[in-house]
């Protein structure tokens, strides 16, 4: 087994704390890879307390992260130690099903095999995520970062981007398309960076105008706050897309009453019970749908678009050792628009307590 550092979050502990973890010993197809930079995702937030109900030990937490390839198994042919790479969501997967045929490993009939807080398909070990020193995968599950993106800023294109990505080319999405963004975070900030570069006119949705500067540098057309009634009867049935990025509880009508005819709402950020009057789907043939971050094909066309227009996030870096100040911050939004992590300081030595 390896030993690397990692930031850890004990079952029920009130904080993660820095450890000593092992991944396993590299198989033929595997990869070492140096993490440098892991974002950190609100589902983190969500992993870390358990909302879900089934944890059961500790958990790294940790699924959107770039860093540098270290070691390479007999059979890897795609990649030298020195390729930086980026690595997403899932790490496996059946490999055999129609999905995972058509390159949507994640909906993989076997549930994927996700980076962090799952079992390793082949030796049975906890699945342990980037907020570590090194991570171990197979070939296949890593991509290539495209020459030219800052690696700090592109990490969370491995989640939040590819979590966009996927809703926008399924409707489609190109020149002429109107595309609304409902919340301008982590996700949502990707979504209109995304979204223009396609050529849609892009329109942000949002319960205060605090952001309608944000939103205009980001490239929108507009912002429309949800408060106010005048305005979103005016947005009735215009977009032909809406990625509704919001992460907490709200009306999801509202939302759909903005979707065009045989247009979608596509449900990115909250994942609880939600009402939804059916009617409002059937008066226009719209669509609801939602996005389980992305397959190995699209992440690939994602990053090669990225890398092409020169799109990451906009991101705060700061040094893993304040991990537990980051998490206490995004759980009160106070991020614009992502965290990442710089991992390189698990190499110094702890401070010692005296």
């Amino acid at each position: 087994m390896r030993s690397t550092p990692a930031w850890q979050h004990p079952l029920g502990a009130p904080a993660l704390e820095r450890v000593t973890i092992e991944r396993r010993e590299l198989r033929a197809d595997d990869l070492a890879v140096r993490v440098e930079y892991c974002g950190v995702c609100h589902s983190d937030l969500h992993q870390i307390n358990d909302v879900a109900g089934r944890r059961t030990g500790p958990l790294v937490p940790g699924h959107e992260f770039v860093g540098t390839v270290t070691e390479t198994g007999a059979d890897v042919t795609g990649f030298a130690p020195g390729d930086k790479v980026a690595i997403g969501t899932i790490v496996d997967s059946c490999g055999t099903c129609p999905m995972c045929l058509a390159g949507r490993e994640n909906y993989c009939a076997e549930f994927p095999t996700v980076t962090y807080g799952a079992v390793d398909r082949v030796d049975g070990l906890p699945t342990h995520g980037g907020y570590s020193r090194e991570y171990v995968l197979r070939e296949k599950f890593a991509h290539h970062l495209p020459a030219g993106l800052d690696p700090a800023a592109a990490a969370p294109l491995m989640c939040a981007g590819i979590t966009v990505w996927e809703p926008l080319r399924a409707a489609g999405i190109g020149p002429g398309s109107k595309v609304a963004v409902a919340g301008l975070g982590g996700l949502g900030h990707l979504a209109v960076k995304l979204a223009v570069a396609l050529g849609a006119e892009v329109t942000v949705l949002s319960r205060t105008p605090d952001k309608a500067a944000d939103a205009t540098g980001l490239g929108a057309r507009a912002l429309l706050v949800t408060s106010d009634e005048g305005a979103m009867a005016g947005a009735r049935g215009r977009f032909d897309l809406v990625l509704d990025t919001i992460s907490a509880p709200h009306d999801l009508d509202l939302m759909l009453s903005t979707v065009a005819v045989d247009g979608t709402l596509s449900v990115l950020g909250f994942f609880g019970e939600a009402p939804v009057q059916l009617m409002g789907l059937l008066l226009g043939a719209k669509k609801l749908s939602s996005s389980a971050t992305g397959g190995l094909a699209e992440t690939a066309r994602m990053l090669e678009f990225c890398g092409t227009h020169g799109i990451t996030a906009d991101v705060e870096v700061l040094p893993s050792a304040r991990v537990n100040e980051v998490l206490e911050r995004l759980e009160r939004g106070d991020v614009r628009y992502r965290f990442v992590l710089d991992v390189s300081d698990l190499d110094e030595e702890p401070a010692r307590v005296v």
